[in-house]
């Protein structure tokens, strides 16, 4: 099994006043609120970071969020140009520009191309659909975004490989006469290929096309399921079976000297949830195109208490929750609760291994451990600890795991 380290650079200082009056912390929160030198510590202190899995052999991971205190990743090939460049070992995960609200994929596909030149093929590629927020903040159409996604996957896709000469695209959402990159990717035919998906629908899409399966923050009955999905899809279409190589599972992570530290440290993560989802209906619940049309109807209905979207509204007859249902249902975790529901690993080393071995008994198996190990006010020595606990005490044990044919 490998396992690969994120942060999103989140941006926690914002006066919790500021924060209760705002109708969302995605997408609207005021930039005045960003104090440009807290800003440039923070990717300071989280490129560093990188740079110790580097010196530790712990994969890198780095993701793209806009316009919110989430995340102050709005440019991921700038992140991953620099990691190319700094590191010298570990592979890279972007995952990922987020080429539906992209207007140019083959802009998308020249700068992985780079990325994998500098890094010398160390590149990996993941696909992530947009949500609501980042529709507003990029200005696209959320309608038909399922289908801009996979054209523009497969656009990318081509233009990475294709080795004879311009040729032309004309498909339903993208146009372009003249694609001819330079310089092609040093992996040939392309890097390594990712989705994040949980939805059955593109879950078997994923599949059919053979690559990675990565669910963010699931717990395991929302990530068999997903798994399942993929497994069938490629049965269905006569294709063979995966290994566990083609699936990961990303979660909170944090490992101290003691399970009590390790959790105490570590339930700094939650922020994540607690604060950085916040958002406003018209982001997310309204946006027309977000959700099948025959769960449209019920979109509008009141939420339960709590706040938790019902699982009625997309997908019902299956019982899968949308992705922005699961975030509503995240936003009041204890540390406890969250470690229960699989989204959270903490304690000492052995306690975190146990907990990882467990979910991976759950799920039927996978080849790939994302960490987010860093966010809210955890600082950068709390994050380096974990960061080295886990290369030297976990991560070898995690890598005795091999891949296997998943069933």
């Amino acid at each position: 099994m490998d396992a690969w380290w994120q942060c999103e650079v989140p941006y926690p200082f914002v006066p919790q006043e500021v924060l209760n009056a705002a109708d969302s912390v995605r997408a609207s929160l005021p930039n005045r609120y960003c104090d440009p030198k807290i800003a440039a510590d923070l990717f300071e202190e989280v490129i560093d970071e990188f740079l110790l899995c580097d010196d530790l052999g712990l994969n890198v991971l780095a993701v793209e969020h806009h316009a919110g205190i989430n995340s102050l990743l709005g440019a991921n090939p700038l992140l991953v140009g620099i990691l190319a460049r700094q590191t010298r070992q570990v592979r890279i995960l972007s995952l990922g520009t987020l080429i539906s609200v992209r207007k140019d994929p083959v802009r998308v596909a020249e700068e992985y191309a780079t990325a994998d030149v500098i890094s010398r093929g160390r590149l990996e590629i993941g696909f992530v659909k947009s949500g609501g927020t980042e529709m507003a903040s990029s200005n696209a159409n959320p309608v038909n975004n399922v289908e801009r996604y996979w054209e523009a996957i497969d656009l990318i896709k081509k233009a990475l490989s294709h080795h004879e000469g311009p040729f032309s695209w004309e498909g339903k959402h993208f146009t372009h006469r003249h694609v001819n990159i330079w310089p092609r990717p040093w992996q040939h035919p392309h890097p390594r290929m990712w989705s994040a998906t949980g939805d059955p629908e593109t879950a078997a899409e994923v599949g059919r096309r053979g690559m990675v399966h990565v669910l963010v923050l699931r717990g395991p009955e929302g990530t068999r399921r997903a798994y399942a999905a993929h497994r069938k899809a490629r049965a269905e279409a006569g294709l063979p079976k995966v290994t566990t190589d083609n699936f990961a599972y990303a979660a909170f992570v944090y490992v101290g000297d003691t399970d009590e530290e390790g959790l105490r440290v570590g339930s700094k993560l939650l922020w994540f949830l607690h604060t950085s989802l916040k958002s406003a209906p018209q982001y997310s619940k309204f946006l027309p195109g977000s959700a099948p049309p025959q769960a449209a109807p019920s979109i509008y209905r009141t939420a339960p208490a709590g706040g938790a979207a019902p699982v009625s509204l997309v997908n019902a007859e299956k019982g899968v929750a949308s992705a922005g249902q699961n975030a509503a249902r995240l936003t009041s975790l204890t540390a406890e609760q969250a470690t229960a529901q699989g989204i959270f690993f903490a304690g000492n080393p052995d306690t975190v291994y146990r907990q990882v071995m467990e979910f991976y008994d759950k799920v039927g198996g996978f080849g790939h451990l994302s960490l987010v190990g860093r966010s809210g006010f955890m600082t950068h020595a709390e994050s380096e600890k974990s960061i080295r606990l886990f290369s030297k005490e976990v991560l070898p044990r995690l890598r005795e795991i091999k891949p296997v044919i998943a069933d």
